[in-house]
């Protein structure tokens, strides 16, 4: 059996998945980012290794992405975030035309053509107001457990949108609406949606067509799925792990290099 690894080293999360020359998912594992990236890649991929019933010399190559991807001594290739988050997406729903990635730091809107390629991409160019680092520290003045936020905006009756694209002016505005009495079950639904429309505008500018696949940490938020069906009018793909589609498409990409290889290998 082959084995791969595709690490994605996230601004919040490390993320590692383990696939077999099947394209069938063996393990994964993830942990929280830290400045030691090579450490915490490690106890990422150890995790999906142990789950896999695998050793690290098992693997026949090892992919990485995201910001850290550099920062991997283990790699045998590097691939960017946007590159990966497409193949992975595609890969689980192979319809999707578009990918809506919303990780801690930045939004990106991708177009994809058959198979997961990338045709064109925005990102989010404004600031982090626009990203899910900014629903964490949301949650934070409203003192909820991030993994309770998806829950509460379900639950909103008067939604309050969040009008500043700076997360300083956008925080002032969340003190003022605590201050007004406005419920944090309003409060949070503002923020989706807030969100859910800036990610419109950069959906737009890719060319936006169903199918909509999106991935990354903030599509774990059920109130975030909601606000993004909503404002896009369409219905939207969510993964069951939004957050390792990421290093999914790394996987993916590198067992297609090792196949290649061992092709050409072949042929010679």
């Amino acid at each position: 059996m082959l084995a791969v690894a595709g690490i994605d080293v996230g601004s919040r999360t490390t993320k590692a998945v383990v696939l077999d020359d099947t394209r069938r998912i063996l393990g994964k594992g993830s942990a929280r980012t830290r400045p030691d990236f090579p450490r915490v890649a490690g106890e990422a991929l150890a995790l999906a290794l142990a789950e896999a019933g695998l050793a690290e010399g098992d693997l026949a190559y090892t992919a990485t992405t995201g910001f850290g991807r550099y920062n991997v001594p283990s790699r045998d290739i590097q691939i960017t975030d946007i590159t990966c988050g497409a193949r992975g997406a595609a890969f689980l729903y192979p319809g999707t035309s578009c990918v809506l990635d919303i990780g801690c730091q930045s939004t990106r809107a991708i177009r994809v053509r058959d198979g997961g390629r990338v045709k064109e991409f925005r990102t989010n160019d404004k600031c982090a107001a626009g990203a899910g680092g900014f629903i964490e520290r949301a949650a934070r003045y409203l003192e909820v457990g991030l993994e309770e936020v998806g829950g509460l905006s379900l639950e909103a009756d008067s939604p309050q949108p969040i009008s500043s694209v700076c997360a300083v002016l956008a925080e002032s505005e969340i003190i003022n609406h605590m201050t007004a009495g406005v419920s944090v079950e309003n409060i949070l639904r503002g923020i989706h949606l807030s969100l859910a429309n800036r990610a419109l505008a950069l959906l737009k500018r890719v060319g936006l067509e169903p199918e909509l696949t999106f991935i990354g940490g903030v599509a774990r938020q059920a109130g975030m799925v909601r606000a993004l069906e909503e404002t896009v009018g369409i219905t939207v793909n969510v993964p069951s792990d939004p957050e390792l589609v990421g290093a999914l498409g790394a996987a993916l990409l590198g067992l297609a290099r090792v196949e290649k290889l061992r092709a050409a290998a072949a042929a010679a």
